[in-house]
């Protein structure tokens, strides 16, 4: 038996060498270079469906407006950009056991068409245990099929034709093209590609479900983010019950939207207005709780931010932030020091984001420097106070964009009173007071 060749090949980027090296010349990530059987170039069409094409000038080019299947999800059709086009790929990553399985289940349960959903994780009694926890939920043009070989998940989705094809996921499958095993790059390639030919050939949408790395990207190379037509991101603190959909890319439509729904016993329930539910109902009054008016795409958000400031027990002060970005933090200390006067630097900072959320919207620095203060001189601020406003390194508060559908979102919810930044230009007249500051000491004197 001849000897097989091997070539060691780059899991991130798919860049082969002869050799293993420690470094991958090409995208320059260390330790990702694995040995995998070499594989003669193919030579298929994977552009399949499109016919023999000849150049023609744009002005020429007539344009459809793409047909959407509308989703009995709302917040998927948000994200998606008003439903999923025919023919279109769709591929969703996340962490393990955040709900990705979950989400594409209640979605093949709920549609009134053929759905074929393959799985190469879990037997059929598994899904099947999972859709009982759907107690609501029923669909007998569902149909299961455990299998892992591309070749034939291609032929039995031909025989039956669905409507709609889900596959969990694309590092189990694997193609008798390729001799590597299941999860390599070759074999990740190889399938995306004969899966994105059928979808484009016969117009059925696909969603691909994508693990993750422990960095957070899609496993496998990065050409199969390039090669489908949606990447949503599908992540949340697993400790806490929200989870948030995003489009990381979407060829359809925009990548500004998100999706919030919270997880409970019966599967993934919808928000409709999270702003309601991330702010807590407060018995009594507390020092160091501010209401910062974020944007999330182009969706008004309300979110709590909760501050404890405290003298440092040890020599050196601890800076500790949930949800928030901890350099940002360290930045906004050091402006309050520095241009203000306040004295942080001998103290204990902890900050935290009600509800498990993750946000690096810049209007939210007003709010964590209002719940700092607030913290640090035990003065409470009013319930009804809300902010919306960036801090530069000079101490001036900065203009934040889309300000009306964030003061839109406050008035909506009953607040009173915004703080701002001097520079936005508001020009319609609203019920809620809008308080204008221009630097932190202005700001200060103000809200206390």
């Amino acid at each position: 038996m001849p000897k097989l060749k091997t070539v060691y090949s780059c899991q991130n980027c798919g860049t082969q060498y002869p050799k293993w090296y420690g470094q991958c010349k090409n995208c320059g990530e260390w330790n990702t270079l694995m040995e995998e059987v070499a594989e003669k170039q193919t030579t298929k069409n994977y552009a399949g469906g499109f016919g023999k094409q000849h150049i023609i000038n744009i002005i020429e080019v007539e344009t459809q407006a793409e047909e959407r299947i509308k989703t009995p999800s709302q917040e998927l059709n948000r994200v998606l950009g008003g439903g999923i086009v025919l023919g279109s790929v769709t591929l969703i990553g996340g962490e393990p056991g955040i709900g990705k399985s979950t989400l594409l289940l209640q979605l093949a349960l709920k549609m009134k068409k053929k759905i074929l959903y393959v799985s190469g994780e879990e037997s059929a009694s598994q899904i099947k245990m999972r859709a009982n926890r759907l107690t609501e939920l029923q669909n007998p043009e569902c149909f299961l099929y455990t299998e892992t070989s591309v070749d034939k998940i291609l032929h039995e989705a031909k025989k039956l034709q669905p409507d709609f094809m889900i596959i969990d996921s694309i590092q189990t499958l694997h193609s008798s093209v390729m001799e590597s095993s299941p999860g390599t790059v070759s074999q990740i390639r190889e399938c995306s590609a004969e899966i994105i030919k059928y979808a484009k050939s016969t117009n059925t949408p696909v969603f691909l479900v994508g693990h993750i790395t422990k960095d957070g990207q899609i496993a496998g190379p990065k050409v199969l983010e390039h090669m489908v037509d949606v990447v949503l991101n599908f992540d949340g603190d697993r400790n806490h019950l929200f989870r948030l959909l995003r489009a990381n890319k979407n060829r359809f439509g925009s990548t500004a939207e998100i999706g919030i729904y919270e997880m409970i016993s019966a599967g993934l329930k919808e928000i409709k207005n999270p702003s309601e539910i991330l702010i807590s109902k407060k018995s009594g009054e507390f020092s160091g709780n501010a209401v910062a008016v974020t944007m999330e795409g182009n969706r008004p958000m309300l979110l709590e931010i909760q501050a404890l400031v405290s003298s440092a027990v040890y020599g050196t002060p601890q800076r500790s932030c949930t949800g928030f970005d901890a350099k940002r933090l360290n930045m906004l200390l050091a402006v309050l020091e520095k241009r203000a006067g306040f004295q942080l630097g001998a103290k204990d900072v902890f900050l935290n984001i009600t509800g498990g959320i993750k946000t690096d919207d810049p209007a939210l620095d007003l709010a964590v420097v209002a719940s700092i203060l607030s913290s640090n001189e035990d003065m409470t601020i009013a319930e009804r106070y809300c902010f919306a406003g960036e801090i530069g390194l000079s101490g001036e508060i900065r203009p934040v964009p889309q300000i009306e559908k964030r003061i839109s979102e406050a008035e909506k919810l009953g607040y009173e009173k915004i703080f701002v930044s001097v520079q936005n230009k508001i020009p319609k007249k609203l019920n809620i007071e809008l308080v204008k500051v221009s630097k932190i000491e202005d700001f200060h004197e103000k809200l206390f």
